[in-house]
C-alpha cells in the first residue's frame, strides 16, 4: 500500500496519519504537493478524479479516497484499538459525531478558507475558482457559533463521542488546529473544548 500524503497544515492528510499512529500502522507516504496544484495534474486524477488527498493505493491497483472510507478500511485490517467503536451503540455514536463535526464545523471552517484566507487567493485564481468574501466571512461567524455549541455537547466527557478516543476525536481536532493556523483561535469561553484540546493534543500521535 501506500498513502499519497501532504504535510502540515493539510488536515486531511494528517487525519490518516494520526489514525496510521493510534493503530502502529506504517505505510509508505507519498507527498502531492497542494500549494503548486499537483494534485490536480493529469498523473494525480488518475488516482482520484476529484483531486482530492488523501488517496490509499491498494496493492491491487485499487485507489481509495475520502479520509473516513480510508480510515475505516485500516480498521477492518487493524481492528485493535477499535477507533469507530465496537458495539452497535457505540459505532452510531461515533459515525453520528465525525457527520456533526465534518458538517457543523469542517464545513463552515473550509468557507472560510476558500472565500477570506489570504494563502488560497493565489490558488483559487490559479485554478479559476471564484471567492465571494461576504460569504466566507458569515460562514466564520457560523463556525464560532458551532464550536460554542460542540464545547456546551461534551460537558461531562473527556472526548467528543464518549470516554474514549476515537475518530471523532481525530476529525475534531484536525480541523480545531487547521483554524488555529488560519488565526482562528477556540473562543475565549470555550472552556471544555480547549481542555479536550490540550488532551488529545498530548497523545503522541497528534504529531503525526
Amino acid at each position: 500500500m501506500k498513502l499519497y500524503d501532504e504535510k502540515m497544515p493539510a488536515p486531511n492528510p494528517r487525519r490518516v496519519r494520526i489514525f496510521m499512529a493510534e493503530k502502529g500502522i506504517a505505510i509508505p507516504l507519498e507527498r502531492v504537493a497542494l500549494a503548486s496544484g499537483e494534485h490536480k495534474s493529469e498523473r494525480f486524477l488518475k488516482r482520484n478524479p476529484l483531486g482530492q488527498i488523501p488517496v490509499l493505493e491498494l496493492d491491487d491497483g485499487t485507489y481509495l479516497s475520502e479520509t473516513i472510507s480510508i480510515c475505516r478500511y485500516l480498521e477492518a485490517l487493524h481492528p485493535r484499538p477499535p477507533l469507530f467503536g465496537s458495539t452497535p451503540k457505540e459505532i452510531g455514536v461515533i459515525d453520528m459525531w465525525i457527520r456533526r463535526v465534518e458538517l457543523q464545523i469542517g464545513a463552515p471552517l473550509s468557507q472560510v478558507w476558500i472565500n477570506t484566507h489570504p494563502y488560497t487567493e493565489r490558488y483559487c485564481a490559479m485554478m479559476g475558482i471564484a471567492r465571494y468574501p461576504d460569504f466566507g466571512e458569515d460562514n466564520r461567524k457560523r463556525l464560532m457559533d458551532r464550536l460554542a455549541w460542540l464545547d456546551g455537547e461534551i460537558a461531562g466527557r473527556d472526548f467528543i463521542a464518549g470516554d474514549a478516543f476515537t475518530m471523532a476525536d481525530i476529525a475534531a481536532l484536525t480541523i480545531v488546529d487547521f483554524a488555529a493556523f488560519m488565526t482562528i483561535p477556540l473562543p475565549e469561553d470555550c472552556a471544555r473544548l480547549k481542555a479536550w484540546r490540550e488532551r488529545v493534543s498530548a497523545r503522541p500521535s497528534a504529531s503525526a
